[in-house]
């Protein structure tokens, strides 16, 4: 099994069963638009992070940026000083707003295109830097997504993910309330070796982020619950249990309430056009 076929098997196999989502009270998917709003205004006043830094250093003065899964612009708006336009691709209406939004702020002309990546590839510019923040385990099939990226960059393409599936954390959340067991991938790792079996000399830089100090959290302590309680399809009423199984992992840290791992270990993968 290649590395292509290994990331859509563990992908698969991480599907939520029909029965526990026939039952789940609101939709498991999606994302606060909050929290990504924050993360952007954030990363605005960050240290450069390796996919900032590898981004810049493709961009021309006045260059164009293309953002596939762009949330609130963490990942782009870092290139704002010298990027003439940017172009973010969400599938979620209130993300593309709150990019819109902190893209004015931040003074960099901005476009919008919504939907599912590369489902709406051709509606979107070839940009000189196309960037992909935290989107490529959303996606089964990773070489059209990840060759639509490359069709679509003049210069470099840059993608960042966690190093292990960004709900990896809450396997003994999901074996506790509803006896699933995950399976361990897929990994960046498998992403990487996926992308260079396309034939691209993707190349690759790790860091350690601290979840608490990344500009996401919730100033009330019942919604960080909330967003646990979602992702597990459970009903309100199963809060208290929720927050007794999560233990430390549920925390405050300067007025804001987070879940998961304190830190975790992000990937950077860039190559050139």
């Amino acid at each position: 099994m290649n590395a292509a076929d290994r990331w859509r098997s563990d992908l698969l196999a991480r599907r939520i069963p029909e029965p526990i989502l026939d039952a789940a009270p609101e939709s498991p998917y999606g994302f606060p638009a909050e929290l990504f709003r924050r993360r952007a205004e954030h990363a605005g006043v960050a240290e450069p992070t390796p996919t900032s830094v590898r981004t810049l250093e493709a961009l021309p003065p006045e260059g164009t940026v293309l953002d596939v899964g762009v949330g609130g612009g963490a990942t782009s708006l870092p290139s704002a000083g010298r990027a003439s336009r940017i172009t973010g691709v969400d599938a979620q209406a209130d993300m593309l707003e709150a990019f819109a939004s902190a893209a004015r702020a931040a003074g960099v002309d901005a476009d919008v295109i919504q939907g599912a990546w590369p489902d709406v590839a051709t509606e979107a510019p070839v940009c000189d830097v196309a960037v992909c923040g935290h989107v490529l385990y959303n996606t089964t099939e990773i070489e059209p997504f990840v060759m639509s990226l490359h069709e679509h960059a003049r210069n470099r393409v840059v993608v960042e993910l966690t190093e292990r599936h960004p709900i990896a954390w809450m396997a003994d959340l999901w074996q506790r309330f509803h006896g699933l067991t995950w399976p361990e991938g897929p990994t960046a790792d498998d992403g990487l070796e996926a992308i260079r079996d396309l034939g691209f000399d993707a190349r690759s830089e790790r860091r350690v982020s601290p979840g608490d100090r990344g500009g996401g959290g919730f100033e009330r302590r019942q919604d960080a619950i909330a967003l646990v309680r979602r992702r597990l399809c459970l009903p309100a009423e199963r809060d208290d249990q929720i927050a007794q199984a999560l233990g430390g992992r549920l925390r405050e840290h300067e007025g804001r309430w987070s879940t998961g791992p304190p830190e975790q270990a992000v990937v950077t993968m860039w190559w050139d056009v």
